[in-house]
Formats: structure tokens, C-alpha cells, sequence
């Protein structure tokens, strides 16, 4: 998914440019590579160990929520810029299959690890994560990605069912990421911010955020093809009102989170795979800040995306790089510090 949303991003950015569109192209195709790839090792490593592991695990449970949103990821980048390539018909079957796979295992993980944390683990005050959002934001991002099949949808009571359907998870998943940032913020104030291995996944908060005025948007978008006025003009001018607000704190969360990042660094930041949460947060950033920029039609928001993409791409191509790295060299997934919290 942190590689896909470079892909969607570029796809949505108020700048349209050929070499853009051929780059995005590109790294869709890496993406759904990957994809691929990741899902059969991830599926094989489950299968044998069972999956218990990461169950009991407190820390490691919480990325039950990364298969979905990049099954989602991908299905999004599929109508974005997979359809330039495949053609718009097999583009929609792909979106449709993947959305659905993406939407029924990211409310299962929304659902679940909630769950195994609630019966199954004991958090010790100081355990509380960033990455406690993983499992929560799936359900936004299949609200996003659902909007854009909305138009796919057949007329009448499925287009209806969809989208009541995408601002229902829109609202799940953003009421359970309210109450875990609020947690995050608790926990920071309380016990700094961790070991320096976890710094990276506060850049995770930036994840609902952006997401959610993402999908606000484009679901007000499509609402004038589902449901009748007034309520299709009140969501369409929803997106707009909910969305500047959230964008404010998402940039003021990005400053936090930068500055705190790099007071690490000069410490030290050891690279490891939570530096991938310096990628997909920011690239819905960059979605919810281009929706706000063509429903606005404010230069600053168009500004805004640039910049922010200009530094999502720097930072995938440092943290896919280093990953690269450590697969060759065999460190990456040497264990790590823990997390806190036990089982």
C-alpha cells in the first residue's frame, strides 16, 4: 500500500503531465506486483504458522489491518491508472474484486483485533501506538476506494445500497481512530515517545486523517448519482466543510510528528519496517489535499498537494531503497525492540 498510494496520488494531483501519468503507470504496476507477491508469502507464512503468533502478539496484531488496505490500494490505482493499461472494462472488474476482498477483511481486522485486544492481551499504559490505528482505517479507505465505483454501480438500489454502505464504514472508521489518537496524544503526554525503533508510526495518525477527507470528498462526488437532492448537494458540500478542518490538523499533526522524528535522528533512527509509515499516510494526505483543491479551487491546496507528494515520493524512494537493502542483506527482519505491552 505504501507503494500504491504513490500511484494514486500522482493520479489525483491538480497538475496533469505526461511523464506524471507514465510514472504513475509504472509504479501501479510495481504495486500490484508486489501485491501479488507480499499476499502469497504473507498467505504461506500465515498458513503455516497458523496465524497464532500474531494473534497473541499485542504490537504484531495490528498489522492484520496493511492486507486489506493494500488490497484496497491497489484496486483504487486500478481505475485511477490501471485502466490507461488494461482497458476500462477489466480496470472495473479488478477495482470491484479487489475493493470487495479489501472491504470484508478490513471491517473482519476492525472488527477482530479490537476484539483479541478487549479478551485476549494486557496493554500496559505505556503500550498505546500509533499503529493501534492499522486495523481501524481499512473501512476509510474502503470508503474512498468505494466512491469511485459507485459510477460502476447499477442504477437504482445497489448504487444506493454503495454508497450508504462506504459513508457507514466512512463513520466507523473514523469514530474508532478518533478514540485511539486521542489515546496516542494521552500516551505522549504521559510517557514521551518510546522507543525510537516506533517513532516512525506516529506518521500512522496522518492515515485517518487524510483518508477520511479523501472519502468525504468523493463520496460527495458521486452522491448527486445515488441519492436525490437536498441530500446529495448537503454531502457535496459536506466533504468540503468536515474536510478543511481535518486537513488543518493533519498538517499540524505532520509538524509534530516531523519535529519529533527528527529530534530522534539526531539521536538515532534505526531503519526498520516501520519506516513505511513515512509513505501511505502522507500519500492520503496528498488525496485528501488535491480533493480539496478541485472542490475549493484554492491554490493553496493545490500548493499544498504538490509539496506534499514531492515528499512522498523522497520518502518511498529512501525507504524502498533501504528495504531492498536489508531483503539482501538478510537484517531486515532480524526482531526488533518491543513494542510494551504483553499477552
Amino acid at each position: 500500500m505504501g507503494t500504491g498510494i504513490v500511484a494514486n496520488a500522482a493520479a489525483t494531483l491538480p497538475v496533469h503531465a505526461t511523464a506524471l501519468t507514465f510514472a504513475a503507470t509504472a509504479v501501479w504496476l510495481l504495486a500490484a506486483v508486489l501485491l501479488v507477491g507480499a499476499g502469497i508469502t504473507w498467505a504461506l507464512h500465515f498458513a503455516l504458522r497458523r496465524g497464532r503468533p500474531h494473534v497473541t502478539d499485542p504490537f504484531l496484531v495490528q498489522y492484520f489491518g496493511a492486507p486489506p488496505m493494500a488490497l484496497l490500494t491497489v484496486g483504487a490505482g486500478t481505475l485511477l491508472v490501471g485502466r490507461h493499461v488494461i482497458g476500462e472494462r477489466a480496470a472495473v472488474a479488478v477495482a470491484w474484486t479487489l475493493w470487495s476482498a479489501g472491504a470484508v477483511s478490513g471491517l473482519a481486522a476492525a472488527v477482530l483485533v479490537p476484539l483479541w485486544m478487549f479478551t485476549r492481551h494486557r496493554s500496559a499504559p505505556d503500550s498505546v501506538f500509533a499503529s493501534w490505528l492499522m486495523p481501524l482505517v481499512p473501512p476509510m479507505v474502503a470508503a474512498a476506494g468505494g466512491a469511485l465505483l459507485v459510477p460502476h454501480a447499477a442504477p437504482g438500489q445497489a448504487r444506493t445500497s454503495v454508497l450508504i454502505a462506504c459513508y457507514a464504514m466512512f463513520g466507523a472508521g473514523l469514530l474508532a481512530s478518533t478514540v485511539v489518537i486521542t489515546l496516542v496524544w494521552w500516551r505522549l503526554t504521559q510517557h514521551n515517545q518510546g522507543p525510537a525503533v516506533l517513532v516512525p508510526t506516529l506518521w500512522i495518525v496522518l492515515g485517518p486523517l487524510g483518508q477520511s477527507v479523501t472519502a468525504a470528498n468523493l463520496l460527495g462526488d458521486v452522491a448527486p448519482l445515488a441519492v436525490p437532492p437536498p441530500y446529495s448537494t448537503g454531502l457535496a458540500v459536506f466533504g468540503l466543510v468536515y474536510g478543511v478542518p481535518v486537513w488543518g490538523f493533519a498538517v499540524f499533526w505532520a509538524a509534530i510528528a516531523a519535529l519529533i522524528t527528527l529530534r530522534t535522528a539526531r539521536a538515532k533512527l534505526p531503519f526498520s519496517l516501520t519506516w513505511w509509515s513515512f509513505t501511505f499516510p502522507v500519500g492520503v494526505v496528498v488525496t485528501g489535499t488535491s480533493e480539496l483543491a478541485e472542490r475549493s479551487h484554492a491554490a493553496v491546496f493545490a500548493v499544498a498537494a504538490v509539496l506534499f507528494y514531492a515528499g512522498l515520493v523522497c520518502a518511498w524512494a529512501v525507504v524502498g531503497v533501504r528495504t531492498l537493502r536489508g531483503c539482501v542483506r538478510g537484517t531486515l527482519f532480524a526482531p526488533g525492540p518491543a513494542a510494551g505491552g504483553h499477552s
